[in-house]
């Protein structure tokens, strides 16, 4: 469906503060890192909590945007040859844009809330309809005031059905997101505590969320949830044109579940449907899995699909990966993986997120046919190409029938390396002719092309003990921090310690992608992998010695000069090199008693200043006790002092620079000591030690390992190195892939430390082992070998484990071996 920027004027309102032509809109734009259709796409410049789309216009004018949808006056002489739509509010006019997309089709469209399995939900009906329908759907978890418009505005005139899940924070959200949606048939997953912050009660929350199906025509729910079933007839009074589809035990059910049966692999469930008996397996068995089938079935039955065809596809539901997993591949390559499905809309996430990956000067995509998706061939394939041009990948290898017809359209634009094959058995045969090394790999296929075999001849070989690292965790953990500061207050990631055990260049690539203004190590050739890693924001090295002078200027790190001897040390260097204005950081000695300036100090500080041969780029010191309310008093006084020297190097100095004293703990407690900029380190990764806003942190580590065997032991029986474990009634003890080689501590052994496994705790056995670790069982018939262990993370904080370990999370973190593997993975 084409538009045009006067088309686009008359639905959203407002007047344009310059017009150059009518031209044609394709692509919406709200992030002005994503760009890649820089001719046809409408830029809106939204309003966020630190930063402003309108100061992003210069830069995509340059890049060749002409559109733009702004809601304060710019200066339209410095963007000639620009249309610029000015509107009373940005967000409104691009979530009324996408409304009156949505209102010209009149396909079925399914609208998806609840708490919890709105996405799963979606993904599976997706696999159990993608062969009755052209889908567009979602992608990843789009469910929000910005990510609902983007969703609609993909549907065209190809598409049969569209499936939409909707998620609110507050009051007043889901309005605006039904009037977007527009659904004509509904499921309402279930309701719970998550993101109930926004609401006085859970039944405020279940009306809120009731709003998405005020105009549906069919409403799919569980009647055995007491808060659902209650809230829902009343609305259903309200709206006499909704019929409401409900499963459960209840013989008022429309679906009436009569029997649920599991066994180690599989569910059966058996029901009455219109006084029929059904039955369904599914290859699950836990309860979530088992309540998503059961809204699958309910919509199946509403659609007419023949109960033997339901039954068939149910029982071939597969595991949907809810995201993107990258690790190390072999020769030295990283391997994204994104091979549960391939459609437009999650393909440009995952190319959004290979485009951040810099450690490597390569970035291949092995692509498969993608199914369904309402386009010709030309047309689909030539929207893949441009966009892997754009980001500027360098080779192409395709496998599917349809993509190996393509290589003209990869040719024209500009791909570099093109390798075309019509089945993965073709690819794998030439395998080693592809030569994979030093490059980054993204894995981006529909899952009847069964991808995980390419994975594993990409990955790495290391043994079953990984540390899984979640990057949505840790931008929604700086971004909670962000959100504490004022908006003119920088902020310097604290990357130090291989990111407290979490990776150098991976973490430091999502800070550089979400803009932190500085970095900081320890030591300089940590500094030195992250310029390797492609990493070019600021970054500071706090431990430098003489012997790595060369290296700071060889790579432009910033070094911090924390004492008259160094001071003199790198003035030396500098003059003998004939540099001049290096960026350096000044330590001063506030409190800490560690390193940095005294106040006795500073006149030899003040005189090397004078010179040309530093440019200061910070001053700083370190608070010792902010997170602690009874130190209180003596955190103000660093504070005072800082004030005080800083003054006296502000006199010297001929220019500014920036102030900054406060650490994670000082950024919650302390708002009024954030000078011109923080230090976030700690809680980026989840632990505020400060705890005022710790609530709002997620868990960014998880440490996991495999049972490797399991022991059926008698009373009397000991366990480990020493015999410390006694066995004193007949147990089942569990070995587990991981010692304290790996980072596990002894000091956890003899029940002192337990581990999660599934879904309860089992404490360690005997003695921890160099690379294995036993637990006890008993009483768990369930845990089998293979079975997967956490030993910190989700279900199991590291502050808890640290505490029975007598220590702190920080030595949890980066004491994780190095031979343990690390995968980073992003929702």
């Amino acid at each position: 469906m084409n538009y045009f920027i006067d088309n686009i004027l008359s639905i959203i309102g407002g007047h344009f503060l310059h017009r150059q032509d009518n031209a044609p809109i394709e692509q919406l734009l709200i992030d002005s890192r994503k760009l890649i259709f820089p001719h046809t796409s409408l830029f809106f410049a939204l309003h966020g909590p630190r930063r402003d789309g309108h100061d992003f216009i210069g830069s995509l004018y340059a890049k060749g945007v002409r559109n733009f949808v702004v809601s304060q006056p710019v200066d339209t002489s410095s963007l000639p040859g620009a249309n610029i739509i000015q509107v009373a509010d940005s967000l409104e006019a691009l979530q009324a844009l996408a409304a009156w997309h949505r209102s010209r089709f009149a396909i079925p469209v399914l609208g998806i809330t609840g708490s919890n399995g709105k996405t799963m939900v979606k993904e599976w009906l997706n696999q159990l309809l993608d062969t009755r329908y052209a889908i567009i759907r979602s992608p990843k978890s789009y469910n929000s005031q910005l990510g609902v418009p983007l969703s609609v505005w993909a549907m065209n005139e190809h598409h049969e059905l569209a499936i939409f899940e909707a998620g609110i924070s507050t009051r007043g959200e889901m309005e605006k997101l039904a009037d977007i949606i527009q659904p004509t048939i509904g499921i309402f997953t279930n309701i719970g505590e998550a993101h109930s912050e926004g609401f006085d009660s859970i039944a405020e929350k279940v009306r809120e969320k009731l709003q998405l199906f005020r105009q549906a025509g069919t409403l799919i729910y569980c009647r055995d949830m007491p808060e659902l079933q209650a809230a829902i007839i009343p609305f259903a009074g309200e709206h006499p044109g909704l019929r409401l589809v409900s499963w459960g035990r209840s013989a008022e059910a429309t679906l009436q579940v009569t029997s649920i049966t599991s066994s180690r692999t599989d569910t059966v469930i058996q029901a009455l449907y219109q006084q029929r008996p059904q039955e369904i397996s599914i290859p699950f068995t836990d309860a979530a899995s088992i309540e998503n089938a059961l809204h699958c079935w309910c919509l199946l039955l509403q659609l007419e699909v023949p109960a033997t065809v339901i039954r068939q596809q149910l029982a071939q539901l597969s595991h949907v990966a809810m995201r993107l997993e990258m690790k190390n591949g072999i020769n030295n390559c990283s391997v994204i993986n994104d091979s549960y499905s391939a459609d437009l809309s999650s393909f440009a996430i995952a190319l959004d997120f290979l485009s951040q990956q810099a450690q490597h000067p390569r970035r291949t995509v092995i692509l498969s046919d993608i199914l369904q998706s309402g386009r010709t061939e030309q047309e689909l394939y030539a929207q893949v190409a441009q966009a892997l041009h754009q980001r500027g990948i360098d080779r192409l290898i395709g496998i599917g029938q349809t993509i190996s017809r393509q290589e003209k359209i990869f040719k024209q634009a500009g791909i570099p390396a093109i390798h075309l094959y019509a089945t993965v058995a073709e690819f794998k045969a030439a395998f080693h002719q592809l030569h994979f090394h030093d490059e980054s790999i993204l894995l981006k296929g529909a899952r009847v092309f069964e991808f995980e075999a390419i994975d594993r001849l990409l990955e790495q070989k290391v043994h079953q003990t990984v540390l899984e690292i979640d990057l949505n965790a840790v931008v929604s953990n700086l971004k909670h921090f962000q959100q504490l500061l004022r908006p003119e207050t920088k902020l310097m990631a604290m990357v130090k310690a291989f990111s407290y055990g979490s990776g150098s260049f991976e973490i430091a690539n999502v800070l550089q992608f979400h803009k932190v203004d500085y970095l900081a190590v320890a030591y300089a050739d940590e500094g030195v992998e992250l310029r390797k890693g492609g990493i070019d924001l600021p970054v500071m090295v706090m431990n430098v010695d003489e012997s790595t002078f060369d290296v700071l200027v060889q790579y432009d790190l910033e070094p911090d000069l924390y004492a008259p001897g160094l001071l003199r040390s790198f003035a030396a260097f500098l003059k003998r090199q004939g540099i001049q204005q290096y960026p350096v950081h000044i330590e001063l000695e506030t409190g800490m008693n560690r390193l940095g300036f005294s106040l006795s100090q500073l006149p030899e500080l003040l005189e090397a200043l004078q010179g040309n041969l530093f440019k200061v780029q910070s001053v700083f010191s370190h608070l010792a006790a902010s997170e602690d309310p009874q130190h209180d008093n003596y955190t103000r006084q660093q504070y005072n002092i800082f004030l005080e020297m800083v003054a006296r190097l502000q006199q010297a100095a001929p220019y500014p620079f920036i102030r900054h004293i406060s650490n994670t703990g000082g950024i919650s407690r302390h708002p009024d000591l954030q000078l011109d900029m923080v230090r976030l380190g700690i809680g980026l990764y989840g632990i505020d030690s400060g705890e005022v806003h710790g609530a709002g942190l997620q868990e960014v580590s998880t440490l996991k390992s495999t049972i490797a065997q399991i022991k059926e032991l008698k009373e009397g029986e000991t366990v480990s190195y020493g015999r410390r474990g006694v066995v004193t009634r007949k147990s089942r003890i569990a070995t587990v892939r991981i010692g304290y080689a790996d980072g596990y501590p002894r000091a956890l052994g003899n029940g002192v430390g337990k581990v999660w496994v599934n879904g309860r705790l089992a404490p360690v056995m005997g003695t921890v082992c160099m690379d294995m670790t036993m637990i006890d069982i008993t009483g768990m018939p369930s845990v089998m070998e293979g079975d997967e262990v956490e030993l910190f993370g989700k279900n199991l904080p590291v502050q808890e484990v640290a505490r029975w370990a007598g220590t702190i999370p920080y030595t949890l973190l980066t004491g994780v071996s190095q031979r343990v593997k690390r995968v980073y993975f992003q929702e």
